[in-house]
């Protein structure tokens, strides 16, 4: 049966996601082309795939935006999202998993799991996303199904289910039966794809009899899995009798325990060979959810004192969607926006919650993978992805909703800045115009950072790696037409107290001709530090201090993790003279005695003196930055951002390669054996790596490949500290 544009039991908003180079574009290519959505199948070799519009992406052949395309596929919507895979670009996989409904993880069959898979599998789990797992490329040499299988159960503790296992394995040139076709497990029948069509077309054959033990293996696990979760017992009395069991009722019972992310169903095959692509998209349809099967969305209403607030996934619903992407150009902005709830219409009015303004809906789209190729709308429904033009004041992360019911929605959470450089333009003239384009691709991308350097007075740009600077660097220069100079890369570093101190911050001086006093006592304590990197969010207001002091203002968590908070009670001090103290520590922590930003502090407000005559805000707020510095005087401690590093590597290498990381102050993790080659598994600082690609290629002569992400901020080696306090040293 075909659904309705609106019938939401069609639709599907998924997501494909993977390690760089696991072939997720080509198997996001494949999908669009079985689907009729484009007519000629590109290559990421060829540099024209449809996902990877951008000339950066055609030419280093990497996916760095993440593009969404609206597709059919035997009568039902997918809103289909191809993500990077490469760590610097974490941010487009992690806000477009906060608004899927399902997503497919894609592994390499010869690699197995890799750090950003485990990154992109983690990001699933934080946002509850069912999941279905493709493992590709069996045709390449050393492919090993059962092995990448069982890498998969280890690493990521989770459980996959076969339901599509190859038909041999690797290429002719390694195996005796290399892969040729896939086997359905649940059918039970042979998927054969013709190549000269690039498998959009296949036979469907009888399980070779050689086969047919592994086929009952693999069908009897199924069955095992399935009947641990069978409340309803669609298929348990039909596997215990031994009858036949329905294909209906496997998929069905399949579904539930994917949906509950009890399981995940798993798919092989290889995009390079156009083999198995199609049992995939229908697996996304048969197990994956539309809106009606996720949990309602869930929010607070701020005008009722933040009272849980539910949105359906039902068109007459209050209005309610969340912008999760926005990409900036020279000509304006496109905002990507999830509808949870309601309708919103061109023209129409709405309300940006967080920020208390008002938003017209310009114009509505749906975008092809290039956000320039558009379908217009009139109006978006529940469970649909639209790009709007015309919103002023939204980032990414902002709640639209309707103004007469209010509500706002968690925040997208995003890893920290590791790495900045300097940059200015090289003519004086283009000064305004580099500082609008910065603010421009700051709104873009939450992850890219942009601040003045107090002491040099330059502007510094700050992200997630070399590459992620790189881009934005080439996107200034071609997009924006700027001529621009970068400085070299440095690290970015944190401050925080090394022990607990309580303090006077005092404030005893003339100030326009007359005394202003104020002191004030404030206890500092360090807070323990995140294993994985922290994220960096917008400031909201804690539980904690509400309801403990009345009239007392709660207190704050900032995006490094700084924490203030008020024990001194209105009633005893004027609420004027508590909020000046209180933002004069807010303000003086924000960059410690080194100039980099504080993190992981709290500071709690224990008590004020003042005097009617010679009391001020100004005076609060001067005794505040006295506190701050005496508790960081010979009580610093310096932070470093520490990545875990993947070193894949032949054997023969090994032994230069992990000197080569002891020279860099690495802490070797593990050494996992993958065929013939050993994967290195590592924790250094950032700044020992900036060369480490280039090294690493050059010591083993181009044979080992290399990929780190954030691990956390933790104190830096004494050295680096003399280091930064006495640059000759």
């Amino acid at each position: 049966m075909a659904g309705s544009p609106t019938d939401l039991r069609f639709v599907r908003n998924l997501g494909i996601v993977a390690h760089i180079d696991a072939g997720k574009t080509t198997t996001s290519e494949h999908v669009l082309f079985y689907a009729g959505a484009i007519h000629r199948l590109g290559a990421v070799d060829s540099g024209n795939t449809t996902t990877d519009y951008d000339p950066e992406e055609q030419q280093r052949g990497i996916t760095i935006y993440s593009a969404c395309i609206p597709l059919k596929w035997k009568g039902s919507t997918l809103n289909l999202i191809d993500t990077p895979g490469h760590v610097d670009f974490t941010a487009e996989v992690e806000r477009s998993l906060r608004v899927l409904d399902g997503c497919v993880v894609v592994f390499d069959a010869q690699k197995g799991v890799e750090a950003q898979s485990e990154t992109v599998w983690r990001q699933a789990e934080k946002y509850q996303v069912p999941r279905l797992i493709f493992i590709n490329k069996m045709d390449v040499i050393g492919a090993d199904f059962d092995g990448t299988l069982d890498d998969i159960i280890e690493r990521l503790e989770t459980r996959p289910v076969p339901v599509v296992i190859p038909l041999g394995s690797g290429s002719i040139k390694d195996s005796n039966r290399p892969f040729e076709a896939v086997i359905d497990i649940i059918e039970q029948k042979v998927h054969r794809f013709n190549p000269s069509d690039w498998g959009k077309t296949f036979t469907t054959e009888e399980i070779p009899e050689d086969m047919l033990p592994e086929v009952h293996r693999w069908r009897t696990n199924l069955f095992d899995v399935l009947t641990e979760n069978d409340p309803h017992d669609l298929i348990t009395s039909l596997v215990l009798e031994g009858a036949a069991v329905p294909v209906e009722k496997i998929q069905k019972l399949l579904r539930q325990q994917t949906i509950a992310r009890l399981i995940q169903p798993l798919f092989c095959g290889s995009g390079r060979e156009h083999i198995g692509i199609q049992p995939l998209m229908d697996g996304m349809l048969h197990y994956l959810p539309c809106p009606l099967d996720r949990p309602p969305v869930v929010g607070i209403n701020p005008k009722k004192n933040d009272k849980p607030e539910i949105r359906k996934p039902d068109a007459k619903e209050p209005f309610c969607g969340l912008v999760f992407k926005v990409v900036a150009d020279s000509h304006g902005e496109l905002s990507f926006l999830r509808i949870y709830s309601g309708t919103v219409k061109v023209g129409g009015r709405v309300l940006n919650q967080g920020k208390e303004t008002r938003e017209t809906i310009g114009k509505m789209f749906h975008t092809e993978a290039d956000p320039s190729q558009r379908t217009e709308l009139d109006e978006g429904r529940a469970g649909d992805i639209v790009a709007i033009v015309g919103l002023k004041d939204s980032s990414t992360g902002d709640t639209l909703c309707d103004s007469q019911h209010p509500i706002l929605l968690e925040k997208i959470q995003f890893a920290q800045a590791v790495v900045s450089r300097s940059v200015e333009p090289e003519f004086s003239a283009d000064k305004d115009k580099l500082a609008d384009v910065l603010a421009l691709l700051r709104r873009e991308d939450p992850t890219f950072i942009v601040s003045l350097e107090k002491e040099t007075g330059q502007t510094l740009m700050s992200g997630m790696g070399m590459l992620h600077l790189e881009i934005k660097q080439h996107r200034m220069e071609r997009d924006f037409r700027l001529k621009i100079r970068v400085g070299k890369p440095r690290v970015s570093y944190r401050e925080t107290i090394a022990n607990k101190v309580k303090v006077i911050g005092e404030c005893d001086r003339l100030a326009g001709g007359t005394t202003i006093f104020a002191k004030i006592v404030v206890s500092f304590t360090p807070l323990e530090l995140e294993e994985e990197a922290p994220p960096e969010v917008e400031e909201q207001s804690t539980k904690a201090a509400k309801g403990k002091n009345k009239g007392a203002k709660p207190s704050v968590v900032d995006k490094y993790g700084v924490q203030v908070i008020n024990k001194v009670r209105h009633d005893t001090v004027p609420a004027n003279f508590v909020e000046s103290a209180m933002d004069g520590l807010r303000s003086s922590l924000q960059s410690g005695e080194m100039g980099y930003p504080v993190m992981k502090v709290e500071a709690v407000l224990e008590s004020i003196q003042w005097d009617p005559a010679q009391s001020n805000e100004v005076a609060m707020q001067v005794a505040a930055a006295d506190a701050v510095r005496k508790a960081f005087a010979d009580n610093i401690v310096l932070l470093e951002p520490v990545m875990k590093l993947e070193v894949n590597v032949p054997e023969e290498h090994l032994g230069s390669v992990t000197a080569d990381l002891n020279g860099r102050r690495a802490e070797i993790q593990d050494i996992i054996v993958r065929g013939k080659n050993r994967v290195v598994e590592a924790i250094l600082p950032m700044a020992k790596l900036f060369d480490y690609a280039d090294r690493v290629r050059s010591i083993t002569q181009g044979r080992a490949s290399s990929t780190m992400e954030p691990r956390a901020y933790a104190p830096a080696a004494p050295e680096v500290l003399k280091n930064l306090l006495n640059p000759s040293y």
